[in-house]
């Protein structure tokens, strides 16, 4: 359970760290307006994107048990927090977030990394198209400038609110999105290791600016964005009010350590390292923990993210302690630039990232499954679209668990 900082520091060299800062600071530019993204679909304010980014990247670079990981909000967490923001309030939220890290760091010191093998692949993919999906629709308000005052959290109840709000269709709004859309897929083709992101967000956002567009603006919302990280605190603590939120609590572990683990595996075969699952499932108690304490969001490894790192050139966890260190930076001398940006932008970008999410290279692949391993991938998306995440995550991971028994499939332990 040893974290990957310390063993990548007995051989550090200053070729390293440069090789790390550069990374570091690509990382920052692409993880910067995703944070904010990601922290306005999920019903929050702006800010709580760059704390969770700050706090919760810096801790999962510091504890975790990969070399080149990459923590902070995730698209994954966008259906769950606006769920417990909806239903529970934000202090809610932030107190489920705590008890998740509580969680997380049992699960470490009990060494429950290696039980990832035991959930079903098809249950992961299902919930991450379900989330991917949900994650899509939530945007067409913004992407299209329509006027919903308030969003409703069920799937179908949406549709419904934006197909009423048609009338609303603002052009300008919509142009900007696309715009955005186009430009992030262009980078990503023409340069690759160019942090496209925060580039195509912040051309259109300009073009709002120069051309005096009728466009909302992070500004506009939500007001100017602190300049600052708040003071750490507490959350407010009941008996009654952690029994209510221990499902909610307990949903944002098992995402957290499974997106973790999985963003882990995935650099793993980028760089030919092995992580150290126990390490990694530490640092996201640590880091989740630590995110509430500030006001934060769910913190998680990112996969797209810290593949960003390694083709930027990463060598050691110093990459990620870079990257929080620059967005704090960015938030401390920058905030009012940051205000400028464009809402349909923020929601092009996120429509990117919902469809980079689903996978769409794998959808041929599942028309090849076994039967049972296509119908439990359906069940999961419908049962995460239409009924919520810890309904599809409970029956999803029972009925594989009882497929692998029946096959024969389940891991041996060691």
């Amino acid at each position: 359970m040893t974290p990957k900082i310390l063993t990548t520091m007995q051989s550090y060299d200053r070729a390293q760290f440069r090789a790390d800062l550069v990374a570091g600071v690509t990382v920052a530019m692409v993880a910067l307006p995703l944070s904010l993204a990601i922290a306005i679909a999920s019903g929050a304010e702006p800010a709580t994107g760059l704390v969770t980014a700050i706090v919760g990247g810096f801790l999962i670079s510091l504890f975790g048990g990969s070399r080149v990981q990459i923590g902070g909000p995730t698209g994954a967490f966008i259906v769950v927090v606006y769920g417990v923001i909806a239903d529970h309030g934000f202090d809610g939220l932030v107190l489920a977030t705590f008890m998740a890290g509580l969680i997380l760091l049992l699960a470490g010191y009990l060494r429950a990394g290696r039980l990832i093998a035991l959930v079903p692949e098809p249950v992961i993919d299902g919930f991450t198209i379900g989330i991917a999906l949900i994650i899509a629709t939530s945007q067409l308000k913004d992407l299209m400038g329509l006027g919903v005052e308030h969003l409703p959290a069920e799937f179908f109840h949406k549709i419904a609110a934006l197909w009423q709000a048609r009338s609303s269709f603002a052009p300008q709004a919509f142009l900007i999105g696309i715009a955005t859309i186009v430009l992030i897929v262009a980078l990503r083709r023409l340069a690759p290791r160019f942090p496209g992101l925060i580039v195509a967000v912040a051309v259109t956002s300009l073009a709002v600016f120069v051309l005096g567009l009728p466009v909302d603006t992070i500004q506009s919302r939500f007001g100017a964005l602190p300049s600052t990280l708040p003071m750490p605190r507490l959350p407010e603590f009941s008996l009654s009010r952690m029994q209510e939120l221990l499902p909610s609590a307990i949903v944002i572990a098992f995402l957290a350590g499974i997106e973790s683990l999985l963003s882990a595996m995935v650099a793993d075969r980028m760089i030919g390292s092995r992580h150290r699952s126990n390490a990694e499932l530490i640092a996201q108690g640590a880091a989740n923990l630590g995110s509430s304490l500030f006001g934060g969001l769910p913190a998680t490894g990112a996969i797209a993210r810290s593949a960003t790192n390694v083709r930027a050139g990463a060598k050691t966890p110093v990459a990620g302690l870079v990257h929080a260190a620059t967005i704090l930076l960015i938030m401390l001398v920058a905030a009012p630039m940051a205000c400028g940006l464009a809402m349909p932008a923020l929601a092009g970008l996120l429509m990117v990232t919902a469809w980079t999410m689903s996978e769409p290279h794998k959808w041929p692949g599942y028309l090849r499954m076994r039967r049972a391993d296509l119908f439990l991938l359906l069940l999961t998306l419908v049962l995460t679209v239409a009924a919520d995440l810890t309904v599809a995550i409970g029956v999803g991971v029972g009925l594989g668990l009882a497929l692998r028994l029946l096959r024969r499939e389940v891991p041996r332990g060691r």
